[in-house]
């Protein structure tokens, strides 16, 4: 972050889409946490800022008379939470772009801070609008984009906006910053050998992410429901258990690349089954070829567990993303809490790891481990499109 901010008014699109309980309060913290230094950086070296963000996806979920559910959605209710975290009264504008803002904006102290209301109450903002984004732009001198997780988007306030601004005058966060680095240390020349886990429900979802790993990885490991289409792609019996039959040639090809490339590639040997889709199922440990009828695989089990931790122990490099199982539920938990724990053991005695968004960083942290990695991802879906390789528009418009 390079800007000269000393008495301008300093805009920063960050990511406040977070978690509120049924009295609006903020359940979870870590994306405003990953945006206070750049906030607390800008406000020391003597300017104003205004803060926009999105939360939830208002349009998507009017209410049954097609209006917006302003309360529901409305950035109001971080403001309080925020005025206590950066010791300071935080002001807030209940537009984006109209009049409050305007006036608001324009009458910013340096050391104030200012919200506007969310980005996504007006359809412009998912459209990239040209008019919205330079209405935004008038409200300040510069532009910081340090919202990571919303990166992959070409909105209004996460791109288009970026182009009024002039190189000298916009910037990446140091969340921003830090994201990119750490991705770029598994893209680029990263320490070898480099493992990537794999887990999450579905293959169709993270088929480019395992075609791009079979490029550059040394070891791959499958897991989650995704493992069961390919143990049926290899003829496997699998019970009930989650496919996508119109994967399974898919799964053999990304078998074959892998050993095309020289990778290797690591299947769960075997699975914790259930005989329904619940917590209070019965449930057993089975070869995850041979799972009977009427059972389903909802974790890796203990085979696997010790082949896929040895395998993170090996590395140098690890990059983990999504889970090993139904980890919601306690009983099918331990897979995926023991990837974890073997990720946090392989950090400590030197590897670096990178936990790349999505239900993986819920895992790390739901153990308490996430201070023993190297760095957590705040974008699941920015995070996954960066590391397929694919440019995004919060990035370049920056970058150029």
């Amino acid at each position: 972050m390079n800007l000269d901010v000393a008495g301008k008014k300093v805009l920063i699109r960050v990511d406040f889409n977070v978690p509120l309980n049924s009295d609006f309060e903020v359940t979870d913290d870590t994306r405003i946490q990953g945006a206070l230094p750049t906030i607390k950086k800008v406000l020391e070296d003597g300017a104003a800022v205004i803060l926009m963000s999105h939360l939830g996806r208002p349009q998507k979920k009017k209410k049954e008379d097609g209006s917006i559910d302003v309360e529901k959605f409305s950035l109001k209710h971080i403001v309080p939470y925020l005025s206590k975290v950066l010791d300071r009264d935080v002001k807030f504008a209940s537009d984006t772009v109209g009049p409050e803002a305007k006036s608001l904006s324009a009458a910013l102290k340096p050391g104030e801070v200012l919200l506007l209301e969310n980005t996504r109450f007006s359809p412009l903002e998912a459209k990239g609008d040209e008019e919205f984004a330079r209405t935004l732009s008038t409200l300040a001198d510069q532009y910081i984009n340090d919202a990571f997780g919303t990166a992959h988007r070409a909105h209004a306030s996460t791109t288009t906006v970026a182009n009024f601004f002039e190189p000298s005058n916009k910037s990446f966060g140091f969340l921003m910053e830090s994201e990119i680095k750490n991705a770029d240390k598994v893209l680029k020349n990263p320490p070898r050998p480099l493992a990537a886990i794999v887990g999450g429900a579905k293959v169709s979802d993270k088929i480019l992410l395992l075609e791009k790993l079979l490029d550059f990885v040394d070891i791959l490991m499958v897991g989650g429901g995704m493992a069961y289409t390919f143990a049926k792609a290899t003829g496997g019996e699998i019970g009930n258990s989650l496919v996508e039959e119109d994967k399974l040639d898919l799964a053999l090809k990304l078998i074959e690349k892998a050993k095309e490339n020289g990778v290797k590639l690591l299947l769960p040997e075997d699975s914790v089954v259930a005989d329904s889709f619940s917590n209070d199922a019965a449930s057993n440990v089975s070869d995850t070829d041979q799972i009977e009828s009427g059972w389903m695989g909802l974790d890796i089990g203990p085979k696997a567990v010790k082949s896929f931790s040895e395998a993170i122990a090996s590395a140098k490099c690890i990059l983990w993303n999504g889970p090993m199982g139904v980890f919601e539920m306690s009983n099918f938990a331990n897979g995926t809490k023991s990837i974890a724990t073997a990720v946090a053991e392989a950090t400590k005695n030197g590897a670096f790891s990178l936990i790349g968004g999505g239900d993986s960083v819920a895992a790390v942290k739901q153990m308490g481990l996430a201070d023993e990695v190297s760095f957590v991802s705040t974008g699941g879906g920015a995070m996954l499109e960066y590391l397929e390789g694919k440019e995004l528009p919060g990035i370049k418009a920056i970058q150029g």
